[in-house]
C-alpha cells in the first residue's frame, strides 16, 4: 500500500486541478483553443 501513496496523491491532485478549471468556467477555453489548434493543423484555420 505504501509504493501508491504517490500515484494517490497525484490522481487526488489532477481531479482538484480538474475540478478548479470547472468552477471557474475554463472549459470553454481549452476547448476554444483545442479547436484552433486542429483547425490550423488540417490547414483550414
Amino acid at each position: 500500500m505504501r509504493k501508491n501513496i504517490p500515484a494517490l496523491i497525484l490522481i487526488a491532485a489532477g481531479i482538484a486541478a480538474v475540478a478548479a478549471g470547472i468552477c471557474l468556467d475554463q472549459h470553454t477555453d481549452v476547448l476554444a483553443k483545442a479547436i484552433r489548434i486542429c483547425m490550423e493543423c488540417v490547414g483550414i484555420g
